[in-house]
């Protein structure tokens, strides 16, 4: 029976190793946190249309903070968080009132969380969230095609409030060094252009594909070095 176990728990480690390798791309193609969506394994997420920077134009944002609250629960793995994150991002950076309603929505779920697990889960969500907007802000300024019109009143309203990172870091103090959310960080730090940090994340974040199918299968969008 142990052999048995062992001999399974190798195929799997086989299997997600194998899988990294199949998803390897190439690394800091445009803003890291905005072009490449995440599989999630068909986790759900926000309606969303074909392609990165398409939203699904019949959906109601009104509807947005209720609706990313409710899919980023205790049990929603860290890169769903970051697709439903990611999303929620480019559908609120078009209206001032959705993306301030949605950043003070995330806040609030800080302030709120009883125990340390739903902590560093709230922290975590606030703290990519306003890094997803900082990479919209950036996104400005790059010559490729966008996401359309945005309210950059109110993107630099949000990033006012504090640096993302560092809700990312405290998330982490508090979840156990997390591989994905070193995985989050790394393409943060990337964002940032922090290669120490982006190196050390990166490194950190491959050593627990092993574990984690999601992160195994998306793994590729970091590069082992900067």
């Amino acid at each position: 029976m142990n052999s048995l176990r062992t001999s399974t728990r190798s195929s799997l480690r086989g299997a997600l190793l194998a899988a990294a390798l199949l998803f390897s791309s190439a690394a800091f193609a445009g803003p890291p946190l905005l072009c490449h969506p995440f599989d999630t394994g068909g986790a759900a997420s926000l309606p969303w249309g074909k392609g990165w920077n398409v939203p699904d134009r019949g959906y109601d944002t009104a509807r947005l903070s209720a609706d990313t609250a409710s899919l980023l629960g205790a049990q929603v793995p860290v890169i769903a968080r970051m697709e439903t994150l990611r999303r929620a991002a480019i559908y609120a950076s078009a209206d001032g009132t959705r993306l301030r309603g949605l950043a003070a929505t995330l806040d609030a779920r800080v302030t709120a969380a009883k125990t340390p697990q739903a902590k560093a889960l709230a922290l975590f969500d606030a703290g990519y969230f306003a890094e997803t907007v900082q990479d919209i802000a950036r996104l400005q300024g790059y010559d490729m095609p966008g996401i359309g019109k945005v309210d950059v009143a109110a993107l630099r309203s949000v990033l006012a409030k504090g640096d993302g990172s560092l809700r990312i870091a405290e998330a982490l103090k508090l979840r156990g060094d997390d591989a994905s959310i070193r995985f989050a960080a790394a393409l943060v730090s990337a964002a940032d252009e922090r290669k120490g940090d982006y190196n050390t994340h990166a490194r950190l974040a491959r050593a627990g594909i092993t574990e984690d199918v999601l992160l195994a299968r998306n793994i590729g969008q970091v590069a082992a070095t900067y």
